[in-house]
């Protein structure tokens, strides 16, 4: 194809005070880039927005650079190679990146990944088989110790990596697998398309509540994606050495003051229970192994997985606040 003049991208203007609105970013029509040496010029197919996001786009102290301001922003991609300045990578390859948020980027090839749309569709590599999956995998096995027999609770159990763990811990023989959803059709979502044993939509009352009627003989382990008043619950219901991953606490993403912490930490005394925060990129040793023992649970049907898919680049920013509201059913991608 003949190459691109013009690049649409996504910059961040100023940093989102509470929740983000719509004057803090724009979508700028830019030169389209040139690869220079060892680069491959790439025509976005798929991009990936996730809550971690919010995060980059605040200059507090993190573990990773903000979003700088007044230029494009980044995030997973995924697209086809149309010019390449490198050797190993060709015109027609597919490549999953980190340079979303915009139509065409020039990415340096030893950071891009090839992958093979004729062995899974190109969004599942920002999902499922993804750094989504990856995350479910990593944060369950390795940070929370998973074990057979263990009771797991997952909270934003709809969500792309939520609905992950809930599937791995059944494949691998929990007891039982709870988890909470913000509405009913997600709830029925969990028990009948995803197996859990149970789930409830923390709407409909206090998660302490639901929580101890879904899990009467306690939980081993918490996977929190939400935070507040999920993991305060969690360690209510924590059994003896019971183990609680922090994946993401999405609940107070937006809050312009701290947010109280759990009243009753005391708990982790008696069960000698661990809480232990975790990011996926500590644990891509585990990337081959994830792919060998989830790509075939996937490709046979017994993991399920979902995606609220949104077209065009132009509605990336409301495929984005969407994820913090909890609009998507599994992962939230961008089709362009």
């Amino acid at each position: 194809m003949a190459s691109p003049t013009t690049n649409r991208e996504w910059h961040l203007l100023s940093r989102p005070v509470g929740w983000p609105k719509p004057e803090d970013f724009a979508l700028v029509e830019a030169e389209a880039p040139t690869p220079g040496e060892g680069q491959v010029l790439v025509r976005n197919k798929y991009l990936s927005v996730d809550p971690y996001m919010r995060g980059r786009m605040s200059d507090a102290k993190s573990y990773v650079a903000p979003f700088e301001l007044g230029k494009v922003m980044q995030g997973g991609a995924v697209g086809e190679v149309i010019a390449s300045n490198a050797e190993g990578l060709n015109p027609g390859d597919h490549v999953l990146h980190f340079l979303g948020w915009r139509e065409y980027a020039a990415v340096d090839a030893k950071t891009a990944v090839k992958v093979d749309p004729d062995a899974a569709p190109l969004s599942t590599y920002l999902g499922v088989l993804g750094m989504t999956g990856l995350t479910a995998y990593a944060g369950l096995l390795r940070t929370a110790a998973f074990q057979e027999g263990d009771a797991v609770f997952v909270s934003g159990a709809a969500g792309a990596v939520g609905s992950q763990v809930g599937q791995i811990a059944r494949l691998k023989g929990a007891s039982r697998v709870i988890g909470s959803a913000g509405s009913d059709d997600k709830v029925k979502l969990l028990v009948e398309e995803y197996g859990f044993d149970a789930a409830f939509n923390y709407k409909n009352g206090p998660v302490s509540r639901q929580l101890k009627e879904a899990a009467p003989d306690g939980i081993d382990v918490y996977f929190d994606n939400v935070g507040g008043d999920h993991l305060e619950a969690a360690i209510g219901r924590l059994n003896r050495g019971g183990r609680i991953a922090v994946c993401g606490m999405i609940s107070v993403y937006n809050n312009t003051e701290p947010a109280p912490g759990p009243r009753n930490l005391a708990r982790l005394i008696q069960t000698r229970g661990r809480i232990e925060g975790f990011l996926v990129g500590d644990h891509y040793d585990l990337q081959s192994q994830f792919v060998q023992e989830v790509g075939p649970w996937v490709a046979s049907g017994e993991l399920k997985y979902r995606e609220t898919v949104v077209e065009g680049i132009e509605n990336n920013l409301e495929a984005f606040l969407g994820v913090l509201r909890g609009d998507n059913t599994g992962k939230m991608i961008v089709k362009l």
